[in-house]
C-alpha cells in the first residue's frame, strides 16, 4: 500500500512540474499576456495555391505540383498523385487555424519551442509566386498539440496534433497506390485472359455490359461491375517493408500464371498480369507502377471465372422494374395480364394483383443452372413480358418435359437448361391468378 501511494505522489509531483515548468518558461518569454483566442495562421483559396513543398528534418522533401488542374509529384521522384489525397494536404494547409495563439510576440528562444530548426516545414506558393511558410516544431508539454509559427509573423500558435498530421506528409502518403488508374466513368472494355481463353467485355446501347468475346452472348453485368470495381480499388501497401517487398517478388517469380487483365478508357489501355503463388495467394504485376504487389485473394478468384462464369443466368432482363404487360401460353392456354393504373387486367376484368405478382417473382427468378450446346426441341411453353413503359419486350421459350427444360432468348442462339422445379412453380403460380375481390360498398 506505501508503495502504490509513493506512486500516486511520484505521478502528482511530475504533472505539477510540468505546469509549473510551463508557467515559468511562459512569464520568461512572454512580456505581454499571451491571447487564448484562436487566431487564422494561413488563410488562402486553394485554387490559388500552385505548389505544395514538405520539408521533413528527419526525411525526404516532397514537392507536390498542379499540372492542368491535376496534382503530381515532382520530388522525392516523379509519381502520380492520389488527387484526394493531395487536396486534402492543400485544404488543412490554406485554412491552417490555430488553438491558441501562445505569443504576440516573438520569444526570447524559439529553439525552446522546436521552432529554430523545424521538424516539418510547409511551403505553399500561389499563382503569384508569392509564399507562404508554415513552420511546425515540437509537442506542446499539454499534449496533443504542437507549437507552429508561419515565417515573417511575429506570433507562436499551437495547433491540434491532427492539423500536424494532416500536414506532415511524404511522397508515399501522397502517391496514387492504385495498381489500375482508369476511369470507371470513361470505362470501355475490360478482357480478361485465363486458363487459355480471353474474355471481352463492352457496353451495348443501354449501357450495359456484354460479353462481346469469345462469342457475343449476355453477361451478369452485377458481377462486371463487382469486378471493375475491384480493380480500381486494387492498391499496393504503401506500408510493405523490404520483407513484405522480396515475399511477393517470389510469390510472383515461382507461381504459376493465373491470368492477365486489360482495362481501356479514353486514356488508353492499362495491363495487369497475375500469377498465384505456392501459398494459395495472388501476385501483380502493373502496368501503371513498378514492382509486384499482393492481391486480395477474392479479386483473384474472380480473374479465372472463364465464360460461364460471367454470363447472365437469368432469363429475363427486366430486373426490379415494373412489368406492364404479362403473356403465358401453356399448350392450348393463354393468359394475358396487362397493367391499367393501379390495378391488373385481363381482358376487361380486374384479377388480383398480388396473384400475377406472383407470377411476376417466379419469371424474374427464372434462371439457367448451366449452359448446354443443345436440348432445345419444340416449344411448349411461350413467355412474354413488356416493360420500360413498353421500350423492352422479351420473349422467352421452353421446352421440354418431366425433369429436362431447356429455354432460348428471342433473337439469341444461346440455350438455358433450367431446373424442373422453376418450371413447376410458375406453372402453379399461373393457374393461380384469380379475379380481383368485389369492391366493398
Amino acid at each position: 500500500m506505501r508503495f502504490r501511494g509513493l506512486l500516486a505522489a511520484t505521478g502528482v509531483l511530475a504533472a505539477l512540474a510540468v505546469l509549473v515548468w510551463w508557467s515559468q518558461r511562459t512569464k520568461q518569454n512572454e512580456p505581454d499576456k499571451a491571447s487564448t483566442d484562436t487566431s487564422k495562421i494561413v488563410s488562402i483559396p486553394e485554387d490559388q495555391i500552385t505548389r505544395v513543398e514538405v520539408k521533413r528534418a528527419a526525411g525526404e522533401t516532397t514537392v507536390l505540383e498542379r499540372k492542368d488542374g491535376q496534382w503530381a509529384i515532382t520530388a522525392p521522384r516523379p509519381l502520380r498523385a492520389d488527387q484526394d489525397a493531395a487536396s486534402s494536404l492543400v485544404s488543412s494547409a490554406a485554412s491552417l487555424s490555430s488553438d491558441q495563439v501562445v505569443f504576440d510576440k516573438p520569444p526570447a528562444n524559439l529553439d525552446e519551442f522546436g521552432l529554430k530548426s523545424p521538424s516539418v516545414e510547409v511551403i505553399l506558393t500561389g499563382k503569384d509566386g508569392k509564399q507562404k511558410i508554415i513552420e511546425i516544431g515540437d509537442e506542446a508539454p499539454t499534449g496533443s498539440s504542437y507549437f507552429v509559427r508561419l515565417a515573417g509573423d511575429p506570433r507562436v500558435f499551437t495547433i491540434a496534433s491532427y492539423n500536424k498530421l494532416a500536414l506532415d506528409k511524404t511522397g508515399n502518403d501522397l502517391r496514387d497506390k492504385r495498381l489500375l488508374t482508369f476511369d470507371q466513368n470513361k470505362l470501355t472494355r475490360v478482357e480478361l485472359t485465363a486458363k487459355g481463353q480471353t474474355l471481352e467485355f463492352g457496353k451495348n446501347g443501354r449501357n450495359e455490359w456484354q460479353i462481346v468475346k469469345p462469342q457475343p452472348v449476355r453477361a451478369d453485368g452485377a458481377l462486371v461491375d463487382e469486378l471493375v470495381r475491384k480493380l480500381g480499388d486494387a492498391k499496393m501497401d504503401a506500408l510493405a517493408a523490404g520483407d513484405d517487398i522480396k515475399k511477393a517478388a517470389q510469390g510472383f517469380n515461382a507461381g504459376a500464371p493465373a491470368g492477365v487483365v486489360r482495362v481501356t478508357d479514353a486514356a488508353g489501355t492499362q495491363e495487369l498480369v497475375v500469377h498465384r503463388g505456392a501459398d494459395k495467394n495472388y501476385y501483380a504485376k502493373s502496368s501503371v507502377i513498378e514492382g509486384v504487389h499482393k492481391l486480395d485473394n477474392d479479386l483473384g478468384e474472380m480473374l479465372v471465372k472463364g465464360l460461364d462464369g460471367y454470363r447472365n443466368k437469368k432469363l429475363f432482363d427486366f430486373g426490379w422494374s415494373e412489368p406492364s404487360k404479362v403473356e403465358v401460353r401453356d399448350g392450348g392456354k393463354t393468359w394475358v395480364w396487362s397493367k391499367a393504373g393501379q390495378d391488373w387486367l385481363a381482358g376487361a376484368k380486374k384479377v388480383d394483383p398480388s396473384t400475377v405478382q406472383a407470377v411476376i417473382d417466379e419469371l424474374r427468378n427464372l434462371s439457367a443452372t448451366k449452359f448446354p450446346p443443345g436440348g432445345f426441341t419444340t416449344p411448349s411453353i411461350d413467355l412474354s413480358v413488356t416493360s420500360e413503359d413498353g421500350k423492352r419486350v422479351e420473349r422467352v421459350q421452353l421446352s421440354g418435359a418431366g425433369k429436362s427444360w431447356f429455354a432460348k432468348r428471342e433473337n439469341e442462339p444461346s440455350i438455358y437448361e433450367v431446373d424442373a422445379s422453376a418450371i413447376d412453380s410458375l406453372r402453379k403460380a399461373v393457374t393461380s391468378v384469380k379475379e380481383a375481390p368485389p369492391e366493398k360498398k
